[in-house]
């Protein structure tokens, strides 16, 4: 690191190089350095969620697929997320006022018997940063905290997940018990863990099986326009 690094200034550089400056800052966990370019861009007249789409979740989608591939670790990826938390904090009443397009919204959490919640954080920001309202629900949840959860928040998606081999048979556990209630079809049921495989997903009765965020988002996505599409928009 030179001279040269300490003395970079976010507001000299221009758009292009300010959002790569961004994406650098947000994977090393800058928070500080975040809520400023986010501050900068909004500044310069970018709308809430071009911010929020070109620097913040594309930054995320590089830090989602580098955890993936064992580039970085769960320290890194914690530090990445909070300086993410921060530009969010900014433009989240900002989002709220624009009408910026929400998606779609979800619960996710992890189940049962299970106490991780990297994966899903994660995963819930990446949620949040593609245009979804997200209601994180934490570890070691029941049936009926997920079957609460998504009546109250009136989700479209149920985003489950699991990594431990022991905790994983829980999911279906709860798909079972939303086929009972004859609410299984409400839901779009998202499984994720790093044990799980699309034959698990399948096996259980789920939608779809998401084996990180950047996948979780896609998918989401898509499910959501098809959604619309058979209930013509």
């Amino acid at each position: 690191m030179s001279d040269e690094e300490d003395e970079l200034i976010l507001s000299e550089l221009d758009d292009d190089e300010l959002v790569e400056q961004m994406m650098d800052d947000l994977y090393d966990g800058m928070k500080e350095e975040i809520e400023e370019g986010v501050n900068i861009l909004l500044e310069r007249g970018w709308a809430p969620y071009k911010v929020l789409t070109e620097a913040l979740v594309a930054g995320m989608k590089i830090v989602g697929n580098d955890f993936r591939d064992g580039i970085l670790f769960v320290p890194e990826v914690l530090l990445a997320a909070n300086a993410m938390k921060g530009g969010m904090a900014i433009l989240k009443p900002l989002l709220a006022e624009t009408g910026a397009p929400t998606i779609g919204r979800m619960v996710i959490g992890t189940v049962k018997g299970d106490i991780h919640d990297i994966g899903q954080n994660l995963v819930t920001m990446m949620m949040e940063g593609a245009g979804f309202e997200v209601k994180n629900i934490g570890i070691n949840n029941s049936v009926e905290d997920f079957l609460e959860a998504i009546a109250e928040f009136d989700a479209d998606i149920l985003g489950m997940s699991a990594l431990l081999t022991t905790t994983m048979p829980y999911m279906k556990v709860v798909i079972d018990q939303m086929v009972a209630n004859g609410i299984r079809d409400d839901y779009i049921v998202l499984v994720g863990g790093a044990p799980l495989n699309e034959e698990f997903g399948k096996a259980i009765g789920a939608d779809a099986y998401c084996r990180d965020a950047a996948v979780a988002v896609d998918t989401a996505k898509q499910f959501m326009t098809n959604r619309h599409n058979v209930r013509g928009g």
